[in-house]
């Protein structure tokens, strides 16, 4: 009942108001007929008998495929054409979301395919390291996927809807995804350069490559715990609105925050890090002769350390913890 589709039908030109009249009505029983609909009422015929709007309400909700598969149905063929039916249009809110999220659909793969390739560039060039920005990546991506994934849950499957006294659950808006992509990396980049850069610096002059995170974590979790619980904070602010659109909106950026600081950036990455050891810096020599050196942390104008080795850098590391 809240996804209910505007349809306009196209009747040939010098029908009777009688022929017409009956035209009108076969049609909507003929498109009553269809399995996805529900129920099919005529509204309005213009003077000159040639078109003729009906309210169409589906079976399932706007944001079921069902409902996706009648709009693409009554608009690529022509269900009632033995009626005399020239053409099928349908209009409305519902159907305009479902053209909106087909075209978000086709660019969103472009679009995450610029936004994380010409990041993960950057980071490669920034830290020379192929790993570390593909596990901050792809731990992004897993934060994104948790994120919406619980925003669905809630608004679109009404899981825990009672709470937030959201109603009956709705389609999500098709925007969101666009939005946190573009808000949440931001903020996922913000906090890995916060600890990572510590990492290089003390990589750089010459500490073992797992104590090397530790200090990078040392230096850095202050300031990515404190962003993140501001930016969770400001975001939790609007998941109490009336509005299901803002709340939606709230709830997916403070969730993905909360998950991308605290469990990808603080536990996740610095645990596969750790794991990696030396192999965390490794990169490609043809690699990293391509590449600008860009040199932001000014690895070039420190001294290196001398690495130490066996026992003494274990002692280094438990002196360290």
């Amino acid at each position: 009942m809240n996804g209910p589709l505007l349809v306009v039908s196209d009747f040939p030109a010098g029908m009777e108001d009688l022929e017409a009249g009956q035209t009108q009505l076969d049609v909507a029983e003929e498109l009553g007929s269809l399995e996805q609909v529900e129920t099919v009422v005529p509204i309005a015929m213009n003077d000159e008998n040639t078109m003729a709007a009906y309210q169409l309400i589906p079976q399932e909700g706007p944001a079921a495929e069902s409902t996706q598969n009648l709009v693409h149905l009554l608009r690529d063929s022509n269900p009632v054409e033995g009626q005399g039916v020239e053409e099928i249009s349908v209009a409305g809110v519902t159907a305009a979301e479902i053209d909106i999220s087909d075209i978000i659909s086709d660019a969103m793969p472009l679009y995450l395919a610029l936004v994380i390739g010409l990041c993960l560039l950057l980071m490669i060039m920034v830290f020379r390291s192929l790993l570390l920005p593909v596990v901050a990546t792809l731990g992004f991506v897993g934060s994104l996927a948790a994120s919406v994934g619980i925003v669905v849950a809630v608004f679109q499957w009404g899981w825990g809807a009672e709470i937030l006294e959201l109603g009956r659950p709705g389609p999500i808006m098709t925007m969101l995804p666009i939005l946190m992509v573009g808000i949440l990396f931001g903020l996922a980049m913000d906090y890995q350069l916060f600890t990572a850069s510590g990492m290089r610096e003390a990589y750089a002059k010459g500490v073992p490559a797992r104590l090397a995170v530790r200090r990078g974590l040392h230096a850095g979790r202050a300031v990515v715990t404190a962003c993140a619980l501001i930016m969770t904070s400001v975001f939790a602010g609007f998941i109490f609105t009336p509005d299901p659109m803002i709340a939606s909106i709230g709830l997916g950026l403070a969730v993905g925050v909360l998950l991308d600081a605290f469990v990808v950036r603080v536990v996740l990455v610095l645990t596969v890090l750790t794991l990696l050891g030396p192999a965390a810096w490794w990169m490609p020599a043809w690699l990293d002769r391509v590449l600008p050196d860009i040199d932001v942390e000014g690895a070039r104008l420190i001294e290196p350390e001398p690495r130490p080795s066996g026992s003494e850098a274990a002692e280094r590391e438990e002196v360290r913890i």
